[in-house]
């Protein structure tokens, strides 16, 4: 399950933007944050593909969500524009954002490339 991040929480577990001017990431997995609002509609088609993919990649992906209403300051060290904005974020490399409801074949692609993660399997299926 995504978690959603304050302020604090951001600064512990992504990066501390009042400490340092350039990106230093702070987690200890790539992570990818969902820059939502409640009343977005294009935000509501990306919050379940972001729920199953925080199932798909456990433990190998972290899934962080902001409130752009509730975090404002956080929509504005990133210059949050325009809604869902994604925040891809690599162990070791600078962030990338993508913008607007993508769809779950592009997350894939993001987290193979950007990410540098690979599902060890295409499908996993129990039963």
């Amino acid at each position: 399950m995504a978690e959603h991040l304050t302020v604090e929480t951001f600064k512990q577990k992504v990066f501390d933007y009042t400490k340092h001017q350039d990106w230093q990431f702070a987690g200890d997995k790539p992570c990818i944050i969902d820059f939502y609002a409640d009343w977005c509609q294009p935000c509501k088609i990306v919050a379940p593909i972001i729920e199953e993919l925080a199932e798909e990649y456990k433990g190998k992906v972290d899934f962080y969500k902001v409130d752009t209403e509730a975090q404002q300051e956080l929509a504005a060290v990133f210059g949050i524009r325009s809604i869902p904005s994604l925040l891809f974020c690599p162990k070791d490399e600078p962030p990338q954002m993508a913008v607007g409801a993508i769809p779950k074949e592009t997350f894939y692609k993001a987290i193979k490339e950007v990410l540098k993660v690979d599902k060890e399997e295409e499908v996993k299926k129990e039963g």
